[in-house]
């Protein structure tokens, strides 16, 4: 345990030194004080990837139906708070959109602050969307951009809550949250066969994520033309984060909608043998993988 606690410190000390001092406001929250658990759940959920896969190799797929209905009802409910309440708490703080520093909105910042916290501990509830592909075999979806997009989220937000729990970092969050309000609403009802037919709008949630990327990085810049003493290489880092993110959903889309769909129609396969409704089988990979009309 000794050893445990001066690695512990040692990493501590290195990202004061590397980032500056710390926050204060949110100094004895949960999880926040140590890199250490972030980093551990972090191993453990990639080991958990790799693990559970050879686990499962030779072991029929579980269906987990009441359990995904129930996973999806319940990350769709936290981020319908978290919208509601960054949305209330950045007018009362009188946020300005354009950019807003960490220290003038008062008891608005902590407020923000706290439904952030729920943030960053949501990307820690969202590894169960990967343990579920696991549990059932949907291997095609642990891509690599759904394995680094939940792995580095949670680390980064680990870091944005320590250094910078308020101001300009409340605008991803809010249009994440509703973003997942449609994403996670999408996956419960599609747990149920007789809402297939309804459920005709999949790409068009790829296509929201896309402009969410966009208008956080719009927004993110907005900061660095006009300043208002929010840390300018957070702004850089966060800039160049969603660019990867960018990159990588684009790459996704086109993959998914464009070529996919195409090949289909030069093969001449029937009519939903491949693509049903305009939509491969393997798309929206991000989520917990609720997509198949069969029932597993």
């Amino acid at each position: 345990m000794e050893h445990l606690k001066a690695f512990d410190d040692e990493i501590n000390a290195f990202l004061d030194y590397m980032f500056g001092p710390r926050d204060s406001r949110v100094r004895g929250w949960f999880m926040l004080d140590s890199y250490l658990p972030t980093f551990v759940l972090t191993v453990i959920y990639l080991l958990s990837i790799w693990l559970g896969n050879k686990y499962m190799k030779n072991r029929p797929a579980f269906s987990l139906r009441g359990i995904l209905t129930l996973y999806n009802l319940g990350i769709t409910l936290l981020s319908a708070y978290m919208l509601i309440e960054l949305i209330l708490s950045s007018w009362e703080g009188g946020y300005n959109l354009q950019c807003q520093d960490l220290t003038s909105a008062g008891e608005g910042d902590i407020r923000v602050a706290k439904v952030l916290w729920w943030y960053y501990f949501s990307k820690l509830v969202e590894f169960l969307d990967t343990i579920f592909f696991v549990l059932r075999k949907k291997t095609n979806q642990i891509t690599f951009l759904h394995v680094y997009h939940h792995a580095s989220m949670f680390n980064i937000w680990w870091c944005v809550l320590n250094w910078i729990p308020c101001g300009q970092s409340f605008f991803g969050p809010t249009l994440n949250s509703f973003i997942h309000i449609l994403m996670y609403s999408y996956y419960g009802l599609s747990v149920f066969p007789s809402m297939h037919k309804y459920l005709w709008w999949k790409k068009y949630l790829t296509q929201a994520q896309l402009v969410q990327f966009l208008l956080t990085i719009t927004h993110t810049l907005s900061a660095v033309v006009k300043p208002c003493g929010f840390p300018f290489g957070c702004l850089i880092f966060q800039s160049s984060y969603m660019m990867t993110l960018v990159v990588l959903f684009l790459n996704f889309y086109v993959q998914t909608y464009r070529k996919k769909p195409m090949k289909k129609d030069m093969q001449e396969l029937p009519a939903g043998k491949e693509v049903r409704n305009g939509f491969s089988k393997a798309c929206f990979a991000e989520v917990n993988g609720v997509i198949s009309k069969k029932a597993q």
